[in-house]
Protein backbone atom coordinates (compact mmCIF):
# COMPACT_ATOMS: atom_id res chain seq x y z
CA UNK A 1 0.00 0.00 0.00
CA UNK A 2 1.63 3.18 -1.03
CA UNK A 3 0.85 5.87 2.11
CA UNK A 4 -1.04 8.89 1.17
CA UNK A 5 -2.25 12.09 3.14
CA UNK A 6 -6.02 13.40 2.47
CA UNK A 7 -5.99 16.29 -0.11
CA UNK A 8 -5.78 19.42 1.71
CA UNK A 9 -4.15 18.25 5.04
CA UNK A 10 -0.05 17.87 5.36
CA UNK A 11 2.62 16.26 8.03
CA UNK A 12 5.38 17.95 10.08
CA UNK A 13 8.42 17.68 10.76
CA UNK A 14 10.00 18.15 14.02
CA UNK A 15 11.69 21.70 13.30
CA UNK A 16 8.16 22.59 11.28
CA UNK A 17 6.18 21.64 14.64
CA UNK A 18 8.47 23.86 16.50
CA UNK A 19 8.13 26.76 14.33
CA UNK A 20 4.44 26.28 14.79
CA UNK A 21 4.47 25.93 18.29
CA UNK A 22 6.50 29.31 17.96
CA UNK A 23 3.70 30.76 16.83
CA UNK A 24 0.91 29.53 19.07
CA UNK A 25 3.01 30.37 22.42
CA UNK A 26 3.55 34.34 20.55
CA UNK A 27 -0.54 34.47 20.72
CA UNK A 28 -1.44 32.60 23.38
CA UNK A 29 1.25 35.05 25.20
CA UNK A 30 -0.86 38.24 23.84
CA UNK A 31 -3.99 36.55 24.70
CA UNK A 32 -3.45 35.62 28.25
CA UNK A 33 -1.47 39.27 29.03
CA UNK A 34 -4.96 40.57 27.76
CA UNK A 35 -7.12 38.62 30.34
CA UNK A 36 -8.79 35.65 27.75
CA UNK A 37 -8.98 32.26 29.31
CA UNK A 38 -8.36 28.59 27.78
CA UNK A 39 -11.35 26.71 26.51
CA UNK A 40 -11.65 23.26 24.25
CA UNK A 41 -14.00 21.78 22.50
CA UNK A 42 -14.90 18.63 21.05
CA UNK A 43 -13.44 18.04 17.08
CA UNK A 44 -16.84 17.02 16.17
CA UNK A 45 -20.14 19.09 16.82
CA UNK A 46 -24.07 17.59 15.94
CA UNK A 47 -24.71 19.02 12.61
CA UNK A 48 -27.55 21.08 13.54
CA UNK A 49 -25.76 23.53 16.19
CA UNK A 50 -23.10 24.12 12.73
CA UNK A 51 -25.66 24.02 9.88
CA UNK A 52 -27.46 27.13 8.96
CA UNK A 53 -24.86 29.34 10.99
CA UNK A 54 -22.30 30.37 7.69
CA UNK A 55 -23.94 31.60 4.61
CA UNK A 56 -24.87 29.72 2.18
CA UNK A 57 -21.26 29.16 0.37
CA UNK A 58 -20.06 28.14 4.27
CA UNK A 59 -22.57 25.19 4.85
CA UNK A 60 -21.33 23.81 0.99
CA UNK A 61 -17.97 23.38 2.68
CA UNK A 62 -19.06 21.25 6.02
CA UNK A 63 -17.62 18.20 6.81
CA UNK A 64 -20.24 15.36 7.75
CA UNK A 65 -19.40 12.19 9.76
CA UNK A 66 -22.06 9.40 8.32
CA UNK A 67 -23.74 7.87 11.60
CA UNK A 68 -22.43 4.70 13.21
CA UNK A 69 -23.74 1.37 12.25
CA UNK A 70 -26.07 0.48 9.81
CA UNK A 71 -26.25 4.13 8.53
CA UNK A 72 -28.05 3.14 5.84
CA UNK A 73 -31.09 1.72 7.76
CA UNK A 74 -32.36 5.01 8.70
CA UNK A 75 -31.68 6.54 5.13
CA UNK A 76 -34.03 8.55 3.55
CA UNK A 77 -35.32 6.09 0.58
CA UNK A 78 -36.50 8.97 -2.01
CA UNK A 79 -33.63 10.83 -1.62
CA UNK A 80 -31.03 7.80 -1.95
CA UNK A 81 -33.37 6.84 -5.36
CA UNK A 82 -33.30 9.77 -6.81
CA UNK A 83 -29.37 10.58 -6.18
CA UNK A 84 -30.09 14.00 -3.66
CA UNK A 85 -27.13 14.12 -2.26
CA UNK A 86 -28.74 16.93 -0.01
CA UNK A 87 -31.56 15.21 1.53
CA UNK A 88 -29.61 12.00 1.84
CA UNK A 89 -27.24 13.17 4.13
CA UNK A 90 -29.53 15.13 6.71
CA UNK A 91 -30.98 11.71 7.18
CA UNK A 92 -27.21 9.38 7.57
CA UNK A 93 -25.22 11.98 8.91
CA UNK A 94 -25.66 13.75 12.70
CA UNK A 95 -22.18 14.89 13.38
CA UNK A 96 -19.75 16.98 11.53
CA UNK A 97 -16.12 18.08 11.80
CA UNK A 98 -16.14 21.87 13.19
CA UNK A 99 -16.11 24.86 10.62
CA UNK A 100 -14.80 27.41 13.20
CA UNK A 101 -14.55 27.79 16.32
CA UNK A 102 -17.12 30.61 17.46
CA UNK A 103 -20.05 28.24 16.67
CA UNK A 104 -18.86 26.19 19.37
CA UNK A 105 -18.24 28.66 21.51
CA UNK A 106 -21.52 30.05 21.31
CA UNK A 107 -23.20 26.70 22.20
CA UNK A 108 -20.54 26.32 24.99
CA UNK A 109 -21.80 29.41 26.56
CA UNK A 110 -25.29 28.51 26.61
CA UNK A 111 -24.04 25.49 27.81
CA UNK A 112 -22.21 26.84 30.50
CA UNK A 113 -23.71 30.06 31.21
CA UNK A 114 -24.49 29.36 35.12
CA UNK A 115 -20.44 28.35 35.16
CA UNK A 116 -19.40 31.54 33.47
CA UNK A 117 -18.63 35.55 34.97
CA UNK A 118 -19.20 37.85 32.09
CA UNK A 119 -18.55 39.67 29.85
CA UNK A 120 -16.25 36.19 29.48
CA UNK A 121 -13.49 36.42 27.89
CA UNK A 122 -11.79 33.08 25.96
CA UNK A 123 -8.88 32.31 24.03
CA UNK A 124 -8.68 28.30 21.81
CA UNK A 125 -6.29 27.12 19.93
CA UNK A 126 -7.47 24.46 17.63
CA UNK A 127 -7.70 22.70 14.43
CA UNK A 128 -11.17 22.87 12.06
CA UNK A 129 -12.38 21.38 8.72
CA UNK A 130 -13.99 22.68 5.36
CA UNK A 131 -14.32 20.80 2.28
CA UNK A 132 -12.80 23.68 0.52
CA UNK A 133 -10.89 23.40 -2.66
CA UNK A 134 -6.92 23.13 -1.60
CA UNK A 135 -4.61 25.65 -2.98
CA UNK A 136 -1.59 27.78 -1.99
CA UNK A 137 -2.45 29.10 1.37
CA UNK A 138 -5.94 26.66 1.50
CA UNK A 139 -6.49 23.73 3.71
CA UNK A 140 -8.94 21.29 4.46
CA UNK A 141 -7.33 21.02 7.82
CA UNK A 142 -5.74 23.94 9.84
CA UNK A 143 -5.35 25.51 12.99
CA UNK A 144 -7.40 29.10 14.35
CA UNK A 145 -6.13 30.99 17.24
CA UNK A 146 -9.36 32.35 18.36
CA UNK A 147 -10.01 35.42 21.26
CA UNK A 148 -13.71 36.34 21.93
CA UNK A 149 -15.65 38.02 24.43
CA UNK A 150 -19.19 37.12 25.09
CA UNK A 151 -21.51 39.43 27.25
CA UNK A 152 -21.04 43.29 26.37
CA UNK A 153 -22.02 45.40 23.89
CA UNK A 154 -19.11 47.41 24.42
CA UNK A 155 -16.61 48.77 21.15
CA UNK A 156 -13.88 49.16 23.60
CA UNK A 157 -13.62 45.34 23.13
CA UNK A 158 -13.32 45.93 18.98
CA UNK A 159 -10.04 48.54 20.07
CA UNK A 160 -9.05 46.04 21.90
CA UNK A 161 -9.17 43.01 19.59
CA UNK A 162 -7.46 45.38 17.10
CA UNK A 163 -4.46 46.30 19.32
CA UNK A 164 -4.33 42.22 19.83
CA UNK A 165 -3.87 41.57 15.72
CA UNK A 166 -1.16 44.66 15.84
CA UNK A 167 0.72 43.16 18.66
CA UNK A 168 0.88 39.61 17.60
CA UNK A 169 1.78 40.39 14.39
CA UNK A 170 4.65 43.03 15.45
CA UNK A 171 5.95 40.15 17.74
CA UNK A 172 5.87 37.63 15.04
CA UNK A 173 7.58 40.39 12.41
CA UNK A 174 4.88 40.23 9.78
CA UNK A 175 3.80 43.64 8.26
CA UNK A 176 -0.03 43.60 7.91
CA UNK A 177 -2.63 45.77 6.92
CA UNK A 178 -5.94 45.32 9.15
CA UNK A 179 -9.18 46.14 7.62
CA UNK A 180 -12.10 47.21 9.25
CA UNK A 181 -15.81 47.28 8.03
CA UNK A 182 -19.55 47.10 10.02
CA UNK A 183 -21.77 45.15 8.61
CA UNK A 184 -24.26 47.78 9.70
CA UNK A 185 -22.56 50.05 6.64
CA UNK A 186 -23.05 47.11 3.96
CA UNK A 187 -26.72 47.21 5.58
CA UNK A 188 -26.94 50.94 4.50
CA UNK A 189 -25.12 50.40 1.12
CA UNK A 190 -28.19 47.71 0.19
CA UNK A 191 -30.80 50.59 1.85
CA UNK A 192 -28.75 53.36 -0.49
CA UNK A 193 -28.88 51.05 -3.42
CA UNK A 194 -32.58 49.99 -3.17
CA UNK A 195 -31.79 46.15 -2.25
CA UNK A 196 -32.07 46.28 1.61
CA UNK A 197 -33.92 42.80 0.89
CA UNK A 198 -31.19 41.37 -0.97
CA UNK A 199 -28.79 41.97 1.67
CA UNK A 200 -27.26 38.44 1.87
CA UNK A 201 -27.05 38.23 -2.04
CA UNK A 202 -25.43 41.83 -2.22
CA UNK A 203 -22.44 40.74 0.65
CA UNK A 204 -22.09 37.00 -0.72
CA UNK A 205 -21.01 38.89 -3.98
CA UNK A 206 -18.84 41.27 -2.41
CA UNK A 207 -16.83 38.88 -0.24
CA UNK A 208 -15.80 37.08 -3.61
CA UNK A 209 -14.03 40.37 -4.60
CA UNK A 210 -10.70 39.42 -4.07
CA UNK A 211 -11.18 35.93 -6.22
CA UNK A 212 -13.38 37.61 -9.12
CA UNK A 213 -12.69 41.16 -8.85
CA UNK A 214 -15.06 44.49 -9.75
CA UNK A 215 -16.15 42.83 -12.99
CA UNK A 216 -16.99 39.34 -11.32
CA UNK A 217 -18.82 41.26 -8.62
CA UNK A 218 -21.25 42.57 -11.11
CA UNK A 219 -21.94 39.65 -12.92
CA UNK A 220 -22.99 37.54 -9.73
CA UNK A 221 -24.99 40.11 -8.84
CA UNK A 222 -26.74 40.37 -11.81
CA UNK A 223 -27.28 36.62 -11.98
CA UNK A 224 -29.25 37.37 -8.83
CA UNK A 225 -31.24 39.72 -10.13
CA UNK A 226 -30.03 43.10 -9.09
CA UNK A 227 -30.97 46.02 -10.94
CA UNK A 228 -28.20 47.66 -13.49
CA UNK A 229 -28.80 50.61 -11.35
CA UNK A 230 -28.64 49.48 -8.01
CA UNK A 231 -25.60 47.63 -9.36
CA UNK A 232 -23.68 50.90 -9.85
CA UNK A 233 -24.68 52.56 -6.79
CA UNK A 234 -23.38 49.70 -4.56
CA UNK A 235 -20.21 50.08 -7.25
CA UNK A 236 -20.05 53.74 -6.43
CA UNK A 237 -20.36 53.45 -2.80
CA UNK A 238 -17.60 50.63 -2.12
CA UNK A 239 -15.20 52.92 -3.71
CA UNK A 240 -15.78 55.35 -0.87
CA UNK A 241 -12.45 54.69 1.43
CA UNK A 242 -13.44 57.64 3.93
CA UNK A 243 -15.83 56.75 6.86
CA UNK A 244 -16.52 60.84 6.50
CA UNK A 245 -17.74 60.55 3.08
CA UNK A 246 -19.55 57.10 3.59
CA UNK A 247 -21.66 59.17 6.65
CA UNK A 248 -22.66 61.86 3.66
CA UNK A 249 -24.13 59.12 1.48
CA UNK A 250 -25.97 57.70 4.58
CA UNK A 251 -28.42 60.59 5.18
CA UNK A 252 -31.25 58.56 4.46
CA UNK A 253 -30.01 55.20 6.22
CA UNK A 254 -29.89 55.09 9.99
CA UNK A 255 -28.47 51.71 9.72
CA UNK A 256 -25.91 52.77 7.77
CA UNK A 257 -25.61 55.74 10.22
CA UNK A 258 -25.00 53.53 13.26
CA UNK A 259 -21.88 51.76 11.78
CA UNK A 260 -20.64 54.50 11.08
CA UNK A 261 -20.81 55.89 14.34
CA UNK A 262 -19.36 52.37 15.39
CA UNK A 263 -16.57 52.63 13.62
CA UNK A 264 -15.61 56.46 14.69
CA UNK A 265 -16.21 54.92 18.03
CA UNK A 266 -13.38 52.46 18.08
CA UNK A 267 -10.95 54.56 16.52
CA UNK A 268 -11.67 56.76 19.16
CA UNK A 269 -10.66 54.28 21.53
CA UNK A 270 -7.30 53.56 19.34
CA UNK A 271 -6.13 57.22 18.82
CA UNK A 272 -4.35 58.52 16.12
CA UNK A 273 -1.07 56.35 15.22
CA UNK A 274 -1.10 54.15 18.38
CA UNK A 275 -0.83 51.33 16.59
CA UNK A 276 2.69 49.46 14.67
CA UNK A 277 0.79 48.77 11.88
CA UNK A 278 -1.90 49.56 9.53
CA UNK A 279 -5.97 50.04 10.45
CA UNK A 280 -7.97 50.69 7.53
CA UNK A 281 -11.42 51.22 6.93
CA UNK A 282 -12.75 49.14 3.94
CA UNK A 283 -16.13 49.02 2.66
CA UNK A 284 -15.79 45.72 0.32
CA UNK A 285 -15.01 43.82 3.21
CA UNK A 286 -17.66 41.60 3.27
CA UNK A 287 -16.66 38.79 5.39
CA UNK A 288 -19.29 35.80 4.45
CA UNK A 289 -20.06 34.56 7.44
CA UNK A 290 -24.12 34.92 8.17
CA UNK A 291 -23.37 35.88 11.87
CA UNK A 292 -21.76 39.02 12.09
CA UNK A 293 -24.00 42.09 12.96
CA UNK A 294 -21.37 44.97 13.64
CA UNK A 295 -17.52 45.53 13.20
CA UNK A 296 -15.51 43.15 11.29
CA UNK A 297 -11.97 42.55 10.81
CA UNK A 298 -9.51 41.22 7.88
CA UNK A 299 -5.72 40.87 8.08
CA UNK A 300 -3.28 40.59 5.39
CA UNK A 301 0.23 40.34 5.03
CA UNK A 302 1.90 42.96 3.39
CA UNK A 303 4.87 41.93 1.99
CA UNK A 304 3.37 38.26 0.37
CA UNK A 305 0.65 36.94 -1.64
CA UNK A 306 -1.04 35.68 0.11
CA UNK A 307 -5.22 35.59 1.33
CA UNK A 308 -6.43 37.33 5.21
CA UNK A 309 -4.17 35.78 7.37
CA UNK A 310 -6.96 36.50 10.32
CA UNK A 311 -10.37 37.92 10.33
CA UNK A 312 -13.48 38.43 13.18
CA UNK A 313 -15.82 40.58 13.97
CA UNK A 314 -19.23 41.40 16.18
CA UNK A 315 -22.22 38.86 16.29
CA UNK A 316 -25.53 40.08 18.28
CA UNK A 317 -27.65 36.80 17.82
CA UNK A 318 -25.29 33.45 17.99
CA UNK A 319 -26.09 32.47 21.35
CA UNK A 320 -29.76 33.39 20.67
CA UNK A 321 -30.10 30.73 18.32
CA UNK A 322 -29.34 27.98 21.33
CA UNK A 323 -31.64 29.50 23.69
CA UNK A 324 -29.67 32.56 24.83
CA UNK A 325 -30.96 35.62 23.41
CA UNK A 326 -29.40 39.46 23.89
CA UNK A 327 -25.46 37.82 24.84
CA UNK A 328 -23.55 40.46 22.49
CA UNK A 329 -20.16 38.80 21.69
CA UNK A 330 -16.96 39.84 19.14
CA UNK A 331 -14.08 37.98 18.20
CA UNK A 332 -11.08 37.49 16.34
CA UNK A 333 -9.05 34.84 14.45
CA UNK A 334 -5.63 34.03 13.51
CA UNK A 335 -4.76 31.44 10.90
CA UNK A 336 -1.76 29.83 11.90
CA UNK A 337 -1.13 27.85 8.90
CA UNK A 338 -0.98 30.47 6.43
CA UNK A 339 0.91 32.92 9.20
CA UNK A 340 3.14 29.83 9.19
CA UNK A 341 3.63 29.73 5.15
CA UNK A 342 4.03 33.64 5.14
CA UNK A 343 6.82 33.40 7.75
CA UNK A 344 8.41 30.32 5.95
CA UNK A 345 8.27 32.53 2.47
CA UNK A 346 10.10 36.00 4.10
CA UNK A 347 12.38 34.08 6.56
CA UNK A 348 10.76 35.44 9.31
CA UNK A 349 11.16 32.67 12.18
CA UNK A 350 14.13 33.34 14.65
CA UNK A 351 17.51 30.68 13.74
CA UNK A 352 17.23 29.02 16.72
CA UNK A 353 13.71 27.85 18.13
CA UNK A 354 12.86 25.62 21.38
CA UNK A 355 12.16 22.62 21.21
CA UNK A 356 15.42 20.68 20.29
CA UNK A 357 17.95 19.19 22.37
CA UNK A 358 21.00 21.26 23.57
CA UNK A 359 23.54 18.82 23.81
CA UNK A 360 24.41 15.03 22.68
CA UNK A 361 26.29 12.72 24.77
CA UNK A 362 28.55 10.14 22.63
CA UNK A 363 30.39 7.62 24.58
CA UNK A 364 33.41 5.52 23.32
CA UNK A 365 32.27 2.03 25.20
CA UNK A 366 29.83 0.19 27.42
CA UNK A 367 31.16 1.57 31.07
CA UNK A 368 31.50 5.32 29.45
CA UNK A 369 27.77 4.69 28.18
CA UNK A 370 26.40 3.89 31.30
CA UNK A 371 28.66 6.80 33.03
CA UNK A 372 26.98 9.17 30.17
CA UNK A 373 23.79 7.53 31.18
CA UNK A 374 24.12 9.13 34.52
CA UNK A 375 25.03 12.52 33.77
CA UNK A 376 22.37 12.96 30.91
CA UNK A 377 19.53 12.38 33.83
CA UNK A 378 21.63 14.74 36.01
CA UNK A 379 21.42 17.48 33.09
CA UNK A 380 17.44 16.64 32.98
CA UNK A 381 17.26 16.72 36.47
CA UNK A 382 18.50 20.49 36.25
CA UNK A 383 16.06 21.63 33.26
CA UNK A 384 18.72 21.21 29.96
CA UNK A 385 17.30 19.26 27.27
CA UNK A 386 19.63 16.27 26.04
CA UNK A 387 19.97 13.40 24.69
CA UNK A 388 22.37 10.12 24.36
CA UNK A 389 23.29 8.07 21.28
CA UNK A 390 21.82 4.90 22.00
CA UNK A 391 24.93 2.53 21.74
CA UNK A 392 28.70 2.96 21.49
CA UNK A 393 28.75 3.35 18.05
CA UNK A 394 31.64 4.65 16.07
CA UNK A 395 32.11 8.41 16.57
CA UNK A 396 31.89 9.04 13.07
CA UNK A 397 28.21 7.47 13.00
CA UNK A 398 27.21 9.36 16.22
CA UNK A 399 28.83 12.50 14.75
CA UNK A 400 26.66 12.45 11.72
CA UNK A 401 23.89 11.76 13.88
CA UNK A 402 24.58 15.19 15.89
CA UNK A 403 24.40 16.60 12.28
CA UNK A 404 21.30 15.83 11.36
CA UNK A 405 19.89 16.36 14.72
CA UNK A 406 21.21 20.04 14.30
CA UNK A 407 22.72 19.96 18.32
CA UNK A 408 24.65 23.36 18.84
CA UNK A 409 26.89 21.16 21.19
CA UNK A 410 28.10 17.33 21.81
CA UNK A 411 29.70 16.05 24.97
CA UNK A 412 32.41 13.31 24.54
CA UNK A 413 33.11 10.64 27.14
CA UNK A 414 35.70 8.47 26.84
CA UNK A 415 38.01 7.40 29.87
CA UNK A 416 39.59 9.94 30.55
CA UNK A 417 36.81 12.10 31.05
CA UNK A 418 34.77 9.19 33.01
CA UNK A 419 37.92 8.77 35.85
CA UNK A 420 38.29 12.83 35.74
CA UNK A 421 35.25 13.85 35.76
CA UNK A 422 35.67 16.25 33.45
CA UNK A 423 33.27 16.50 30.00
CA UNK A 424 34.53 17.41 27.16
CA UNK A 425 31.77 19.78 25.46
CA UNK A 426 32.45 20.54 21.73
CA UNK A 427 30.61 23.66 20.31
CA UNK A 428 28.53 22.14 16.39
CA UNK A 429 29.64 25.48 15.11
CA UNK A 430 32.87 26.42 16.11
CA UNK A 431 34.46 23.16 17.01
CA UNK A 432 35.86 24.70 20.03
CA UNK A 433 36.30 22.36 22.84
CA UNK A 434 36.33 22.42 26.35
CA UNK A 435 36.70 19.66 29.91
CA UNK A 436 33.46 20.87 32.34
CA UNK A 437 32.02 18.82 35.23
CA UNK A 438 28.72 18.09 34.91
CA UNK A 439 27.46 20.94 37.49
CA UNK A 440 29.68 23.10 35.20
CA UNK A 441 28.22 22.05 32.01
CA UNK A 442 24.48 22.68 33.91
CA UNK A 443 25.31 26.22 34.27
CA UNK A 444 26.89 27.22 31.09
CA UNK A 445 23.35 25.48 29.05
CA UNK A 446 21.18 26.70 31.67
Amino acid sequence: MKPTLPKGTRDFLPEEVNKRNFIFDTIREVFVRYGYQPIETPAMEALATLTGKYGEEGDKLLFKILSNGDFLADANKEALAAMDSAKLASSISKRGLRYDLTVPFARFVVMHQNDLAFPFKRYQIQPVWRADRPQKGRYQEFFQCDADVVGSNSLMYEAELARIYDEVFAKLGVNVSIKINNRKILAGIAEAAGVADRFADMTVAIDKLDKIGIEGVRRELESRGLAGSSIQRIEMMLQTTSVAAMRELFADSPTGLTGIEELETVFDYLGANSLSNELAFDPTLARGLSYYTGCIFEVKAKDAQMGSIGGGGRYDNLTGIFGLPNVSGVGISFGAERIFDVMEELKLFPEKVSGGIEVLFIAFDGSTHHYAFECVSKLRAAGIACDLYPEPAKIKKQMDYANKRGVPYVVLIGETEMASGKLTLKNMVSGEQEQLGVEELAGKLG
